[in-house]
């Protein structure tokens, strides 16, 4: 069977101007990645990723690790299909109708890295609204489109590859949780809730053969569990 491999990437910056850039800590833990596949002699056939600077930058990060080990590295593909959500977009437009029964939300929103619990509670709260599809505007991605988009840049991998090969794909959390949804069945909500957890850089492996795919495993972070550094498991 085949394998792709779907890595989270490493921790941006939260509560900067702009989250799409690594932290120090992420580029740490990318290379970590790189490091502990090389060491273990997994090198990939292919490697993908979106577009967005985050996902493209911990793909590099790790497969610098590869060449430096001596292994083949395959040229990063980018299909932006594995883009993250926008979730600046959800928040704008879903925040409006939950202020009257959240009035310190705005507050909160605007100072997210002064109240990390704060901020995923009402973030999950504007998620399950999303997911419900009850309160979408014109022009939002809705969660359906997210996953509609998410399974159509599976169905390229699966269409262009073997049941040989071992493929790399670079994304985020968000699209992890659709294709979680898609593969297993579970409900959206549930999804999200296995979302929360999804560490930095973590892997997560799909077996396929031809268009049959399958969980292996899900979250696995024993690249950065075997440094004994707590701080570099992170979740955003």
């Amino acid at each position: 069977m085949g394998s792709i491999y779907l890595i989270r990437h490493g921790q941006a910056s939260f509560g900067a101007d702009d989250y799409d850039v690594l932290s120090p800590t992420g580029i740490r833990q990318a290379e970590v990645l790189g490091q502990h596949l090389a060491e273990l002699g997994i090198s990939f056939d292919r490697c993908l990723s979106g577009d967005l600077r985050r996902q493209q930058h911990t793909a590099n990060s790790a497969l610098e690790q590869f060449a430096a080990a001596g292994l083949p590295v395959p040229a990063l593909e980018i299909d932006s299909a594995f883009n993250e959500f926008d979730a600046d977009a959800v928040i704008r437009a879903l925040l409006p109708a939950l202020l009257p029964d959240e009035p310190e939300a705005l507050h909160i929103l605007r100072n997210a890295a002064q109240n990390r619990g704060e901020f995923q509670r009402i973030f999950a709260l504007i998620i399950e609204r999303w997911l419900a599809g009850t309160y979408d505007t014109q022009g939002l991605e809705s969660w359906l489109g997210f996953v509609e988009r998410v399974q159509a840049g599976l169905q390229r991998v699966l269409e262009s590859a073997d049941n040989t090969q071992k493929i790399a794909v670079f994304t985020s959390g968000g699209t992890i949780t659709a294709l979680l949804h898609l593969i297993t069945q579970m409900p959206a909500k549930q999804a999200f809730e296995l979302n929360w957890q999804i560490v930095n850089t973590s892997l997560n492996l799909l077996k396929f053969r031809g268009r049959e795919v399958a969980l292996s495993s899900f979250n696995s972070h024993a690249h950065l569990q075997l440094l004994k550094t707590p701080e570099l498991i992170t979740f955003r």
